[in-house]
């Protein structure tokens, strides 16, 4: 049986993580969980699967459940609190799952205690990378949860990567990629979070619909499969059924394809290197109809913002994550338009002085100073 934490277990991963471990109680058992401010669904978490400990996001609300009926349950809180918790004595795997660069301290530490982390949080990667690839201790210790990773990780096993010619990561599209300009300059939160194929968080679904996510999963496939920039392509495929490909040296391309169902490339990662049966629905292949198409970067300019911050490297991605968790922030609470989301980014990205980064503490002074000048940037909307 594989013991597991699940950091973020109240959003969108951290859900659908738990459904699989449901369906398989005798593979899996909760030793931790670790969310937010949700404390009412973290209560209906903690009665069904039972953890030794959990953690949430500060003092009042570990408060309120030191003040429910979880005696028996060790109560961590904040930052140190999601560290403990990440390396928890007799713990397998932990579900990197919490949402933004939030989970960086934790992931880390989960990696330094020798833990095999399953990644969902791509920010984290994005932001430090380069200090998550040196806290890996062994082979596999750090397994891709995001649909487009696990393709290529899974369409990479076992084959010689000296004759790689480039990865495809496919992306949706999200739900404007045909839509005009005019139309995008008066997107609602409401719109640019009704994704088409996939039920996801609000920040990741904002940023699906800029395309944002596709940038940030560049940067990702970078660190995680120790590539260069100019070995990665994307493209646009709206059906989400080939999760991504990968091209050799001799012209032939392998592709994955399932379901868009964020149950499968969870279910790999938590039982690597064993695939589960799940029981979901089969992929028709007489009924499938797969298109591609280049994606427009004059329309979605946070693409292009990205791929230049993956180009630029050192504290730039730094920012261009700061930033535009900011920019998306103010978005989903009316304080700035769809449309303003890539000028902010740009903005921010243009009055930055590059610099090196060499540990934990550069990250996040410069984190810190691209959501104060976003946040200044905001006040003049």
């Amino acid at each position: 049986m594989k013991s597991l934490v699940i950091l973020g277990s109240t959003g969108s991963i951290g859900r659908q993580t738990l459904e699989v471990v449901s369906s398989f109680p005798k593979r899996f058992k909760i030793v931790g969980l670790a969310a937010g401010k949700n404390i009412k669904l973290l209560k209906k978490q903690i009665e069904k699967f039972k953890p030794q400990v959990v953690c949430v996001i500060n003092k009042d609300c570990a408060r309120v459940l030191k003040a429910s009926i979880f005696s028996n349950v060790k109560i961590l809180w904040g930052n140190k609190g999601y560290e403990e918790i990440a390396s928890y004595p007799d713990v397998d795997l932990v579900v990197s799952a919490m949402v933004g660069i939030s989970g960086l301290r934790p992931t880390l530490a989960a990696l330094k205690a020798k833990k095999v982390v399953a990644l969902a949080n791509k920010e984290a990667l994005v932001a430090g990378g380069n200090l998550i690839k040196k806290s890996i201790r062994f082979e596999n210790q750090l397994l891709p949860i995001d649909s487009e990773h696990s393709a290529i990780f899974q369409l990479l096993l076992e084959r010689d990567k000296n004759v790689l010619k480039r990865i495809i990561l496919t992306a949706s599209g999200g739900p404007f990629w045909e839509k005009d300009i005019n139309f995008l300059k008066e997107v609602t939160p409401k719109e640019a979070t009704h994704h088409p194929r996939w039920s996801m968080g609000a920040k990741i679904s904002v940023d699906s619909a800029t395309l944002m996510n596709k940038g940030l999963e560049v940067i990702e496939a970078m660190w995680l499969f120790d590539v260069g920039l100019e070995k990665i392509d994307i493209i646009i495929h709206p059906q989400s059924i080939v999760h991504s490909l990968v091209e050799f040296k001799d012209g032939v391309i392998f592709a994955q394809l399932s379901q868009p169902d964020m149950r499968l490339p969870i279910s790999f990662a938590i039982n690597f290197p064993e695939r589960l049966p799940l029981t979901l629905s089969p992929l028709d292949l007489k009924g499938l109809t797969l298109s591609f198409f280049p994606p427009d970067f004059e329309r979605f300019p946070c693409l292009k913002l990205a791929l230049k911050a993956a180009e630029v490297g050192k504290s730039m991605p730094v920012v261009l994550n700061a930033a535009n968790e900011v920019a998306v922030g103010a978005f989903l609470k009316g304080k700035i338009k769809f449309l303003d989301i890539p000028i902010l980014v740009e903005t921010i990205m243009n009055i930055h002085t590059l610099q090196e980064i060499n540990n934990i503490e550069d990250i996040f002074a410069v984190d810190k100073w691209a959501r104060e000048k976003a946040k200044e940037w905001i006040k003049t909307k």
